[in-house]
């Protein structure tokens, strides 16, 4: 089989395509014949090398992938060829609270991830791939979707009538969006693209605004509403925290995920989070038994994970140089087999 490992922390130019012999499925195991991956900015920051002391070399990198599973080992039941799965982020983690030791095994970073043909997987950290979606589609899940079911549905408990303010066009903020709508809320969007700002509008946004003309738009989403907003999905780090902060409101929650606005200014708003009783709720992905709710639900509602533009296996390098331009909406897609 053939895949992609990276030798150092030297960027995508560290990336090696190998071949590598076919792994087997042991007892508990099942091997997948992997169709379609996903990129997440954590993939760009692993190639780089700083993803912190656990990553290892050579590395399998990426996290999100979707496959058909080849061979099951001895005693797997739940499971056989031929049936569509994906993979979770973390291979430990199966429900409950999280821990260290739950956290430890994550795919493209302590463990090899899925830029490979075939992997084999613990049966107990696969979920069988919605039927309503594509191999493409279902590979944008574990980290990305994932991460924004944690941060609205699950930990966030978004209800009907609630305001949701979403960060730019990345899959995290995409799924938000999504997943929103889909509890009922009104939703503000943040995009620094007015074309960009249009395709969230036919996503279902509510209201939306250009934070490069308007910078103070977290005071701006707080006016939107009479009182600010119930939960920000920040995607952006300490850089836009600020402004967050500004448009949530008394009570209300920020779940911290991202960390791309680069570092925090001096003129920091944390009192003013103290002062009105706020949240920050940090969000890393999920459990599996919470990727097979997040699959339940959008199977029911329907939703569809948006693909920005899908890459050749043997375009890999362009696959992330597109995802670090930013000029994606939605995910950056690579198809494996």
């Amino acid at each position: 089989m053939k895949c992609y490992e990276l030798q150092g922390p030297g960027g995508v130019d560290a990336l090696a395509l190998v071949d590598k012999p076919v792994p087997q499925a042991g007892p508990g195991e099942v091997l997948v014949r992997l169709k379609a991956a996903t990129l997440n900015y954590r993939d760009l920051l692993t190639v780089k090398g700083r993803y912190g002391s656990r990553q290892k070399f050579p590395l399998v990198p990426v996290s999100d992938g979707a496959g058909i599973v080849e061979a099951v080992g001895a005693g797997v039941k739940n499971f056989a060829a031929g049936d569509r799965v994906i993979g979770s982020f973390f291979e430990s983690w199966l429900g409950g609270e999280p821990s260290e030791a739950r956290m430890r095994a994550a795919l493209g970073g302590s463990v090899d991830g899925v830029l490979t043909e075939y992997r084999v997987f613990p049966a107990h950290a696969l979920v069988r791939t919605p039927d309503h979606l594509s191999d493409i589609e279902a590979a944008a899940l574990p980290c990305a979707g994932l991460t924004a079911w944690s941060a609205v549905v699950k930990l966030g408990d978004i209800k009907p009538g609630q305001t949701v303010l979403t960060q730019g066009t990345g899959g995290v903020s995409l799924f938000a969006l999504q997943f929103a709508k889909m509890c009922g809320a009104r939703v503000i969007a943040t995009s620094s693209s007015d074309t960009k700002i249009a395709r969230l509008k036919q996503l279902g946004a509510d209201v939306t605004l250009n934070y490069k003309t308007t910078p103070d738009w977290g005071k701006k989403a707080r006016e939107q509403t009479g009182r600010g907003v119930d939960l920000v999905v920040e995607v952006g780090g300490v850089g836009t925290l600020n402004e967050s902060i500004r448009a949530t409101r008394i009570g209300g929650t920020i779940a911290f995920i991202g960390v791309l606005a680069g570092p925090a200014t001096a003129d920091s708003r944390l009192p003013l989070m103290v002062m009105q009783q706020q949240r920050l709720q940090g969000v890393t992905v999920g459990s599996i038994e919470d990727l097979q709710a997040l699959c339940d639900g959008i199977s029911m509602h329907g939703v569809k994970p948006v693909i920005d533009k899908v890459f050749a296996f043997d375009q890999v390098k362009d696959a992330f140089a597109h995802m670090a331009s930013g000029a994606h909406f939605g995910k950056v897609a690579i198809a494996i087999g």
